[in-house]
């Protein structure tokens, strides 16, 4: 190996660390990590504020890597750096039970931050973790006891900048004002399947000036001096968030690749590898090699994280002697559990034949509970007077530099980074994702409320959310055809279904105001992933619970609400939702004829699904009796519990532009559907049994 100086030896152990693993696995991404290498040594060297030993150290600033697909970039960092991540971890890469997944996993290897890869949502999620960080410190800090001050970093590339989720995040970063937001766009003209010029022309650095952004370049991404000075100077930045352009090259020093899209998805190849290690003058027989004074760098870099924790909990304990309160307030808001009596102020909404829309007792129990958990944080797609999801008194989430005057809005309260309402305008994509980061930072429980039909514009960070299993409540209002006038553009069909398909995301679709309630309370005690809430746009009656079953059944995903004498029907409607106090209507018309029937609300059909044998057989006896599922929406996955030679009322077809009720009545969510279909089910039945005795005779 060729003498070289120790930044060059630090930067070249990254690089190499990278194509080795990449290598070794025979999958990957090395031409990333070649590039920015020198990026990342110097913000893991001399600016980022982290200590290995406590990945969760509460004033660390947040690294994000959305360009997930470089993730040996992070892997080595965290290595080097003396993370919990060996050697052998990185030789493990890609691997079956690995810690050093393909793209970073949040709760999977430890210092990663976020999961990413789906290019853009890390870009979001730091704009989250930003958000998170100013209303925290808004409400904590006092002078001279600045307890949360940190950054949130990340490494973007041309791909997150492609993505409209991070255009819609940047938008509404530059409106906050996020100046803790420092991004580092790894320019390096080259995506997975061609140059830049083949689709990606535009000037970013106008549009991020546009969009209310600090800019800056850097001409060599190898400067490791102009690189450390931009970095300095977007620090120095109070007021903006910081986009530092660094032109890099992909696959820097091979000298076949270099600059090509064939260093972007694949390995070098052995020989590549070969030639690449000797022009960058590094043995090219060594395969993971790291030199003694390169570690040395890295881990001293590391140390000195312990240290400045050490500093910070000084800090802390001399603010909880000055501000004993607040810090009762902050040890609750970033520990696992809510304020006792976080509960207390949920109305109970007394039996009601005209009823209310689930959406609008939605709206009464948020700012119930809203009053009593500070760490409550959220907001709507443009769209608070529909979803009733403004908190009252808990303030606008702005710049506070922007003033509120003459502003006019559904919220009421102060104007600042201490306000718990998140305006995010016509941006559902970016209010999933930021929702998610905001979840990652810690101390706070986002909420993210829309119409259904528009979770189809969240999903990828719903989705991501699930499989991070981070705590985000999603508030979906207008939940059905029941919406009406507005029309099938807006009339959720499948969505419902596709919701319940993802693994790891609860869907609650309460009945009443009553199990709207609990649907609430499910969701704030959720402590293993998402939870999604189905309200309706149109009132339903609050069902009589001294006459039917208490709401709190929902904590067990579906129970009995009403049911046959002596508990054996020869008949189960299981309903959901508004479709609930419809069954129950045909229930009693049922009951009248002379059949046995049992109503079931089934508001969460995962977590019914994890309730131990014994209970599901007691609310759906397995064989006895004819089933009716009715739900106002895809029949798709209802034939489980219909069962074989059950009926399943939903929808087979896109909505209709007619009033709601018309709508109900039309596609057959009518008492009269029901019981004329329970009718020809228990005939059909009554036959069947009549037929099977009589071939026993015979």
């Amino acid at each position: 190996m060729k003498k070289m100086d120790i930044e060059d030896l630090c930067v070249n152990t990254i690089r190499f660390l990278a194509v080795d693993a990449v290598q070794n696995a025979n999958s990957g991404h090395p031409g990333m990590p070649m590039g920015t290498a020198p990026v990342a040594h110097v913000l893991w060297t001399k600016f980022l504020k982290y200590n290995p030993q406590n990945p969760l150290w509460a004033d660390r600033d947040r690294f994000v890597l959305s360009a997930g697909h470089g993730s040996m970039l992070l892997y080595a960092m965290l290595y080097l750096t003396g993370y919990d991540l060996s050697l052998d971890d990185i030789k493990n890469f890609r691997k079956w039970g690995s810690r050093t997944p393909g793209h970073p996993e949040y709760g999977h290897t430890p210092g990663v931050e976020c999961t990413t890869g789906p290019l853009g949502q890390g870009f979001a999620n730091g704009v989250g973790m930003a958000i998170a960080e100013r209303y925290l410190a808004a409400r904590f800090n006092r002078p001279g006891h600045e307890i949360v001050d940190h950054h949130t970093f990340a490494i973007v590339s041309d791909g997150d900048l492609m993505e409209g989720v991070a255009s819609e995040a940047a938008s509404l970063a530059g409106h906050l004002k996020l100046g803790k937001l420092i991004y580092i766009y790894d320019n390096n003209h080259t995506t997975l399947s061609a140059d830049t010029k083949l689709s990606f022309t535009e000037d970013v650095i106008k549009r991020f000036e546009a969009y209310g952004w600090h800019t800056l370049g850097v001409e060599d991404g190898n400067d490791l001096e102009a690189v450390s000075k931009a970095v300095a100077a977007a620090r120095e930045e109070t007021g903006r968030p910081s986009l530092v352009s660094v032109r890099t090259h992909l696959g820097y020093g091979s000298p076949n690749k270099q600059d090509s899209y064939l260093a972007h998805g694949s390995p070098l190849g052995e020989e590549e590898v070969r030639l690449t290690k000797d022009n960058l003058g590094w043995p090219p027989d060594e395969v993971f090699y790291v030199p003694d004074q390169a570690l040395k760098v890295f881990r001293e870099a590391g140390a000195k994280g312990a240290a400045r924790e050490e500093e910070w909990t000084g800090l802390l304990r001399a603010y909880g002697k000055k501000y004993p309160e607040l810090l009762a307030q902050w040890e609750l808001m970033t520990g696992p559990k809510l304020p006792e009596d976080w509960d207390s102020d949920i109305p109970v909404f007394p039996p009601d034949e005209k009823g209310m829309a689930t959406r609008a007792a939605g709206g009464k129990i948020l700012n119930a509970v809203a009053e009593k958990i500070p760490s409550l944080i959220g907001g709507s797609g443009d769209l608070d007077p529909s979803t009733k999801t403004a908190m009252d008194g808990r303030g606008d989430f702005q710049n506070p530099a922007g003033g509120d005057e003459g502003v006019q809005g559904a919220v009421t309260g102060h104007w600042g980074y201490g306000g718990a309402n998140i305006a995010y305008g016509v941006r559902e994509h970016a209010m999933a994702a930021i929702s998610n980061g905001i979840s990652l930072h810690g101390g706070l429980i986002p909420f993210a409320a829309t119409f259904l039909i528009f979770s189809d514009y969240m999903r990828p960070a719903i989705r991501l959310a699930a499989l991070s299993r981070v705590k985000v409540i999603y508030v979906f209002t207008h939940d059905s055809v029941a919406l009406g006038e507005d029309g099938p553009t807006h009339q959720p069909v499948e969505q419902l279904a596709s919701l319940r398909a993802m693994p790891g995301i609860r869907v609650i679709r309460p009945a009443d105001a009553n199990e709207t309630a609990e649907a609430w309370k499910s969701a704030l005690l959720e402590k293993d992933g998402p939870v999604a809430l189905a309200l309706t746009r149109q009132k339903v009656p609050v069902i009589d619970r001294k006459k039917y079953a208490a709401a709190s059944g929902l904590h067990m995903g579906a129970y009995i609400l009403a049911d046959a004498p002596k508990g054996r029907p020869e008949l189960i409607i299981i309903a959901t939702g508004s479709e609930v106090h419809i069954a129950l209507e045909a229930y009693k018309r049922l009951a009248k004829e002379g059949v046995s029937a049992r109503v079931v609300s089934m508001p969460c059909r995962e977590t019914f699904e994890k309730q131990p044998r014994e209970y599901k057989d007691k609310v759906l006896p397995p064989g006895t009796a004819a089933r009716i599922t009715v739900e106002a929406g895809s029949t798709f996955g209802w034939e489980k519990y219909a069962g074989p030679a059950g009926i399943t009322i939903g929808m087979e077809r896109f909505g209709a532009s007619a009033p709601g009720g018309v709508n109900m009545e039309k596609f057959g969510f009518t008492a009269d559907n029901i019981v004329e279909k329970a009718r020809r089910l228990l005939e059909r039945k009554g036959s069947e049994h009549r037929k099977r005795a009589a071939a026993k005779q015979s």
